[in-house]
């Protein structure tokens, strides 16, 4: 069937898809390429641009429903790509998806992690498969094990049976074997299964994310409902973060995705500069125009406290793993291609903080002016 449709196609369109191939194969390699892997004609490259043309990237984006998921979404869909979105999730939740694409590119799917067939169908009609899959706390049906290593390790495999050109996987940028989360520690795990499984994928490193729907500015500033008083770890002065926008994330992803040569490698994705966490957050209430008490809390104590609300059984607001990843120095890889190479140019906090935070203001606060606010200070080391 789909040898007809390509057959059918007006001749400048069949010299776009035989120039979309290598100068060594011909156009009935491409076509015989296509039909072996059943690709839709929706990775035809056709059109000017925007979200009514084609870019010829028909990805398969495994969590996109959480956090980073949404602005990855947005950026396919605004470059025309066909994306399958695979859920576990209910109907209205998927409702903010639709106007990210134009009709007929953004298709939903069910799927079954656990599941190797369920797998193979979300990415038997894609040339992409991007991994954001991802949770900040376990379950009883899925431990950090699975989210971080097992999974990804089946999409790795699945994907290159299936012949899939670019495999896209999240990591973090303080993955260590020996860090005291038990986060970090999967995701560098999950870092090496992915490699063993597919050798040229592309692994993101971001630091931690800031947005209007994140867990870490927000969960700061969220801390006022207990108090004026801000717990922090030795008050937030031995512990150095460097967190970036959400949107520069979603757009280097994008950006590697359409680069060639980002094959095999590892980007870290990190903010212009770097802050004590005990200034980052004096930043956030200043911002917020809140008052801003920090008193040291001891890790034993904090990870009491952080058991209780562990116990929900529905979104923990915090656990003891996620006290240790908010109070673990932002690691440094210069050796690492970042944004710039990805030709993003990094957006600051001072820049961007204020989408988040003035939500979180008081309503006689609400227009104040950004100059009220005195800028974090940032440090070399």
């Amino acid at each position: 069937m789909a040898t007809v449709v390509l057959v059918s196609r007006p001749a400048g369109v069949l010299s776009k898809i035989s120039s979309g191939c290598s100068q060594a194969a011909s156009a009935a390699a491409c076509v015989a390429a296509a039909q072996q892997r059943k690709l839709h004609r929706a990775v035809i490259p056709k059109g000017k641009g925007g979200r009514s043309s084609s870019s010829g990237i028909a990805a398969t984006v495994f969590g996109a429903t959480g956090f980073l998921g949404r602005y990855v979404v947005n950026r396919l869909g605004r470059v025309g790509s066909q994306i399958v979105i695979p859920h576990r999730c209910d109907q209205y939740d998927l409702m903010y998806f639709r106007p990210m694409g134009d009709l007929g590119q953004i298709i939903f799917m069910e799927w079954d992690a656990k599941n190797k067939e369920s797998i193979q169908r979300a990415i038997e009609h894609s040339n992409v498969v991007i991994n954001l899959v991802g949770r900040e706390w376990e379950t009883r049906n899925y431990r950090f094990e699975d989210v971080f290593v097992n999974i990804p390790q089946q999409l790795a495999r699945a994907s290159k049976e299936a012949g899939i050109s670019k495999f896209v996987h999240m990591s973090h940028l303080n993955a260590d074997m020996r860090s005291p989360s038990k986060y970090l520690r999967n995701k560098a795990v999950g870092e090496e299964a992915v490699r063993e499984e597919f050798p040229e994928a592309v692994i993101i490193k971001p630091a931690e994310m800031f947005g209007r729907e994140d867990r870490f500015f927000n969960y700061f500033a969220n801390m006022r409902w207990f108090g004026n008083a801000i717990p922090l770890m030795a008050l937030g002065k031995k512990t150095v973060k460097q967190p970036v926008y959400v949107v520069d994330v979603a757009k280097a992803i994008v950006s590697a995705v359409r680069d060639p040569d980002a094959n095999g490698k590892t980007f870290a994705l990190v903010g212009p500069n770097r802050y004590l966490l005990h200034d980052l957050v004096e930043y956030i209430y200043g911002l917020a125009h809140r008052p801003f008490v920090p008193y040291p809390l001891p890790r034993p104590l904090y990870h009491l406290a952080a058991r209780i609300f562990a116990m929900n059984p529905f979104e923990p607001w915090t656990t003891p793993d996620k006290i240790d990843r908010f109070h673990t120095t932002d690691m440094k890889y210069p050796g690492l291609p970042g944004l710039e190479d990805l030709g993003i140019t990094a957006s600051s906090v001072e820049q961007k903080a204020i989408e988040i935070l003035r939500r979180h203001r008081r309503f006689r606060y609400l227009e104040a002016d950004l100059d009220e606010t005195k800028p974090a200070k940032t440090v070399n080391y």
